[in-house]
């Protein structure tokens, strides 16, 4: 496989020339010469070469289309901090718990494949954060990952109508639910261009949008299957240029945003998620801006309690 055409690319640190060989040798399958050619990218990095964004894209590339014996080691072997995504979800997009589970390595690799593989409805013989999916949760919005690309259609947004905003409200403080709520968009803040505000008030959700400071909104209610699936596919997502964080660990984090609002032990019993998720009051807002970007307003309120709280979040591209 060492032959000139491949050494005068690693050599010239050519990229493109690099990556159309790794295109052809993924589209002949040839998965042994596409590990050598890895092997080669490895070797000329350690001389300097800028050549480990090759490594990482055959190795990305290994997880989406080879076959389990080849795709296990890719995911268990971690790192790959700038692919599309993260590999257990790449190399559960496409391939069964029964086919990757020989391949991969004990570790949180593993149990993030078996993760990702229930939201595919699979049924893995391995312990998860989560239970499987339950009758009470929504069909989450999975990525679909592509040799370039990766596609992430982000659940409909419903139409909103006209509300009028109380003129005074009574913020408390509740910093467990706030942070539960901007966890939601972390890579958005942390890692890319967004920008992030949340509230805890006395009262309903319009009293929570309120007092975001905004003169004016738009509302729209969310049945509970549809507000997890909004709160997961934005956890979910890196945003504009942030790390994506796959589907698992969105469910994972529209969960913790259920128990923190209801003061619930973490991990909560699956039915006392349910009962509260119920119980809370879900909204969809929209305060004007033009639409763009990745996008969060979210309002809701426990009844029980008496409070409300409001997250808005927004991230761009350059």
């Amino acid at each position: 496989m060492t032959n000139t055409r491949v050494r005068e690319a690693i050599e010239a640190s050519d990229t493109d020339e690099l990556l159309r060989i790794v295109d052809g040798h993924c589209k002949a399958r040839s998965w042994d010469e596409l590990l050598a050619l890895r092997a080669l990218c490895q070797e000329a990095v350690t001389r300097g070469k800028q050549l480990w964004g090759v490594d990482e894209h055959i190795q990305y590339r290994l997880a989406l289309e080879a076959p389990a014996e080849w795709a296990g080691p890719a995911v268990s072997e971690g790192g790959a901090r700038f692919t599309l995504g993260p590999l257990p979800e790449v190399a559960a997009s496409n391939k069964t718990w029964a086919e990757l589970a020989p391949h991969l390595s004990p570790g949180p690799h593993r149990m993030t494949v078996a993760a990702e593989r229930i939201l595919r409805g699979d049924h893995p013989d391995e312990p998860t954060p989560l239970p499987p999916l339950l009758d009470w949760e929504p069909s989450y919005p999975l990525a679909t990952y592509k040799p370039d690309k990766v596609e992430t259609p982000e659940p409909k947004r419903p139409a909103t109508g006209p509300v009028e905003l109380p003129q005074s409200v009574e913020v408390v403080e509740d910093v467990e639910s706030e942070h539960a709520l901007a966890d939601l968009v972390e890579p958005w803040i942390d890692q890319s261009n967004g920008r992030c505000q949340t509230v805890s008030v006395e009262g309903e959700a319009l009293d929570a949008i309120a007092a975001l400071g905004l003169p004016s909104a738009t509302l729209a209610q969310l049945d509970p299957p549809n507000a997890l699936a909004v709160m997961a596919w934005t956890a979910a997502s890196g945003g504009a240029h942030g790390r994506r964080r796959g589907a698992a660990a969105g469910r994972h984090t529209a969960w913790w945003v259920v128990s923190a609002i209801s003061d619930l032990d973490w991990p909560a019993p699956p039915d006392e998620v349910a009962a509260a998720a119920n119980r809370i009051r879900w909204f969809w807002f929209d305060d004007g801006s033009p639409p763009g970007g990745w996008e969060l307003r979210l309002a809701l309120d426990d009844p029980e309690l008496g409070l409300a709280w409001a997250i808005t979040a927004n991230d761009v591209a350059d």
